[in-house]
């Protein structure tokens, strides 16, 4: 009751400034002295960076060996403890700048992962991202300066912890989204062909798709710029290259439409 009539008498101005200052004084030291009365846990983001490789027609998972204890020279995501003055959003993107060189990535918030014994060192919890970079962007040397590596998704090694739960759920919720939302030319090159596009989505749906009607589909929603170029290294006559048009894609999205490319 004291604390409902402080409020009510400050937001009429009826108290005085001194006044003022003890109820916030007040106020902060019962909040401090309630908060301490409970237990108080690590809070970490995890980063499941996916990555697709245009020659082998293959999606892949960037790894790093823990550095420290427990499960120290494990296969493990990348990841890091929230610091004080940083928000989940920001944490999510110092770890992925600081593994990768890169910012302004695509990335996803996933799932919180809060079981009591999910990690053996303290009781952490854990919220998830999803992140997709072109591997062409990702430079060597600075994969090589921060040990990590590209595992394909098809011969993943053990990952500690509850990591291998969150890359699960993380494929699952990229072939819904790649469905609905135009993110998988995050992971290709500027440019492509429309077999290097097909290819993308059959290693994200982990099955064939027809052909002709992913090219129908694909086509008619007008998002794809041909460009007067082809790629002649896997044939003779050569494929022409395409640019998506991302600002086409946002002006048709603000007139409704829906980008949809669920396909047999």
């Amino acid at each position: 009751m004291l604390k409902e009539r402080f409020e009510h008498e400050i937001s009429y101005n009826i108290l005085p400034a001194n006044a003022q200052t003890f109820y916030f004084t007040y106020y902060q030291k019962s909040m401090t002295h309630i908060y301490s009365g409970y237990d108080r846990h690590f809070l970490a983001v995890d980063c499941i960076i996916f990555g697709y490789d245009i020659s082998e027609k293959e999606l892949k998972l960037l790894l790093i060996k823990r550095s420290f204890e427990p499960a120290m020279g494990q296969w493990s995501l990348a990841g890091g403890f929230v610091k004080e003055d940083e928000s989940l959003d920001d944490a999510a993107c110092r770890v992925l700048c600081s593994l990768t060189g890169l910012s302004d990535l695509y990335m996803e918030q996933l799932y919180t992962y809060g079981d009591t014994d999910r990690d053996p060192g303290a009781r952490v919890i854990s919220t998830a991202y999803f992140a997709l970079i072109g591997l062409h962007d990702l430079d060597p040397a600075i994969q090589e300066q921060n040990g990590a590596h590209w595992r394909p998704l098809s011969n993943l090694p053990e990952l500690i912890f509850d990591h291998r739960s969150m890359v699960e759920r993380a494929l699952r919720e990229l072939v819904e989204t790649v469905r609905v939302r135009p993110v998988g030319f995050e992971l290709l090159p500027e440019k492509f062909t429309l077999v290097q596009l097909q290819n993308l989505y059959e290693a994200i749906f982990l099955r064939p798709v027809d052909k002709r009607n992913f090219r129908k589909k694909i086509l008619t929603m007008g998002l794809l710029e041909k460009q007067d170029e082809k790629e002649k290294e896997t044939s003779r006559k050569g494929a022409w290259y395409y640019r998506f048009n991302e600002e086409k894609y946002r002006e048709l999205s603000m007139n409704g439409f829906f980008f949809n490319l669920a396909v047999n």
